[in-house]
């Protein structure tokens, strides 16, 4: 049995994880792409009061409540516009459907196990324990997210009693 996070040779060519890549305000971030479900355009969705300004409400997706979060008010971004450009990366968690709204997509990248290091000590946008790594591709450097770790914690709990009122 082979973990997609382990690079395998096929074929004679290495072949790693793929991510998909998303910006928060000037930061590129990775997602396990076997996570995402679909990326739809940001529409307005239904309010739910009493609940975390970064949980923007729910969403009806042919025939599924979906909860949304905010991505870029959950890491504390300033200035969240909603413009053109915002999309909601829509996540299959463990049964689970939730909508993550970003800045933006950019693309899909395979990852070699070589191209993947540690995630630092320090904390960044977020709490350090919700990431998997750091990508690196020449010049260029993703924040690897373990999403399901960042979206299962206490707020998780409020999404699912979202989904049950």
């Amino acid at each position: 049995m082979t973990d997609m996070a382990t690079v395998t040779k096929i074929a004679g060519e290495t072949v790693g994880q793929e991510f998909l890549v998303f910006t928060l305000g000037d930061e590129e971030y990775g997602i396990d792409i076997l996570k995402v479900q679909e990326i739809r355009g940001y529409d307005q969705v239904t309010r739910i009061a009493n609940t975390p300004e970064f949980i923007k409400g729910v969403t009806n997706l042919r025939g599924v409540i979906v909860p949304i979060i905010d991505l870029r008010v959950k890491f504390s971004q300033p200035d969240v516009v909603y413009n053109e450009n915002t999309v909601v990366i829509v996540l299959n968690l463990e049964h689970r459907v939730v909508g993550i709204v970003v800045d933006g997509v950019s693309d899909v990248l395979s990852l070699t196990q070589e191209q993947i290091r540690p995630s630092p000590e320090f904390a960044v946008t977020m709490s350090t324990e919700y990431l998997t790594g750091l990508g690196a591709l020449g010049e260029r450097m993703l924040i690897l997210v373990d999403i399901e770790k960042l979206l299962s914690s206490e707020e998780m709990a409020l999404v699912d009693n979202l989904r049950t009122a």
